[in-house]
């Protein structure tokens, strides 16, 4: 014979049947009681008993309102400004800016196109598209932008040369030797630079100034170099003659001209112009008055000639 027990009549703390296949007889194994109220949580949500603790409804509407402030702030495009705000404030803020190898570029028109303001991060800062907007100051020829943490920003420029000045029309302006213009021409600084105006001047203006630089005693008395057709140079001197080169031969042309001058003071007359174009001649252009001090002179030997002899 045997009674069925109920199990009222069991020992207290002993358990009828396993649960998930194992023992929980209390008399073999206790959890430790950190790891009680997650078992029970576990139990009643396989048991399809789910009871959600007192701070559960808290923390889903707290989750709630920082899922939705991410979407705004991804949606909204703010994230830049989000990260600028938080790595400033934890000491990556800008404090320091270099700018080195800029003569004729403003440090304020630098510092205008960095696009900094007193709280702009060193990590939220794009180097690159500050580069691109400083070189496109006139007188950039290149830039290089650099981050140094933790709050340092450096600026390293190499500027445009000017070679001489172009007169185009009544507009005149700095060109490099390539002939590309830099800047309007409105600087004293610079008014020793040669003059080169004529269609086709900018362009090829290097080479030909080269050339005459080779003889400082005529290259030191030129006010301006005029190209004339794109073919070939006319130089205009200081006191006012004007020295019309060849097409071809130049420098041949020149180092007879110096001759010239050298041994007749050639370029130092009461002369408009000296046409070196034909390869055989030399032409020379009088100025009004010394054209008609010529007429005069000429004039009285004719009536010299013309006078008949006294005889005794």
């Amino acid at each position: 014979m045997f009674a069925l027990r109920s199990g009222q009549g069991r020992k207290a703390g002993t358990v009828g049947s396993p649960r998930f296949g194992l023992s929980m007889a209390a008399e073999r194994f206790v959890l430790p009681r950190f790891l009680r109220r997650p078992a029970r949580l576990f139990s009643r949500l396989v048991s399809n008993e789910p009871e959600l603790p007192s701070f559960a409804a808290t923390l889903g509407a707290t989750a709630f309102i920082a899922a939705a402030g991410i979407y705004g702030v991804f949606a909204g495009g703010h994230v830049p400004a989000l990260v600028q705000y938080v790595t400033s404030n934890a000491g990556f803020a800008i404090e320091t800016i270099d700018v080195n190898g800029n003569r004729e570029t403003s440090e304020i028109d630098i510092l205008d196109r960095l696009q900094l303001d007193g709280s702009t991060s060193l990590l939220g800062f794009n180097a690159e598209a500050a580069r691109e907007r400083i070189a496109q100051l006139p007188w950039v020829r290149s830039v290089a932008v650099r981050k140094i943490y933790p709050d340092r920003v450096e600026v390293m420029l190499k500027e445009r040369q000017p070679f001489a000045i172009w007169q185009s029309g009544s507009q005149l302006s700095l060109i490099e030797r390539s002939g590309d213009v830099i800047v309007p021409f409105s600087n004293d600084k610079y008014a020793t630079l040669p003059l080169v105006t004529g269609f086709g001047a900018a362009a090829k203006a290097a080479g030909f100034v080269v050339s005459v630089a080779k003889y400082p005693e005529l290259a030191g008395r030129v006010k301006g170099y005029i190209r004339v057709a794109d073919r070939r140079w006319n130089m205009q001197l200081e006191n006012g003659v004007t020295v019309k080169l060849p097409e071809r031969g130049v420098e041949i042309a020149i180092s007879e001209l110096i001759t010239l001058d050298r041994k007749h003071g050639l370029l130092s007359r009461d002369i408009k112009s000296v046409d070196m174009r034909l390869v055989d001649r030399l032409v020379i252009g009088l100025t009004p008055e010394a054209a008609t001090r010529r007429n005069a002179t000429m004039k009285d030997r004719l009536k010299q000639k013309r006078r008949p002899e006294k005889h005794i």
